[in-house]
């Protein structure tokens, strides 16, 4: 499945239907994480990328962390969005509306 994968699997739904699965599947993958049982010294452990070469583990979840927070700024910026016509003179300071 390519990056964009997600066009087609979230066509039709509505913006409540992505919040939930969004908070579904973090839930569940959380869940998964601390069944783990992770030290600080699993961090450590390397693992090689395609394409990236050699990384740790505690860079891969770092990322996943970065990951979820894009999401989340992307849900920000689309019910920013909602209210770009109703903040008049206000809009040139707001940097979500610009």
């Amino acid at each position: 499945m390519s990056r964009f994968g997600f066009k087609d699997r979230s066509a039709g739904l509505t913006v409540a239907d992505l919040l939930d699965r969004f908070e579904a599947l973090r839930r569940r993958n959380l869940g998964e994480l601390e069944s783990l049982r992770l030290d600080p010294a699993d961090l450590d452990r390397k693992g090689r990328h395609p394409e990236l070469g050699p990384v740790t583990l505690g860079q891969l979840l770092a990322t996943w962390v970065a990951h979820d927070l894009d999401h989340v700024s992307q849900v920000a910026r689309v019910l920013a969005r909602r209210c770009q016509d109703d903040v008049g003179p206000w809009r040139a300071f707001l940097r979500i509306l610009q």
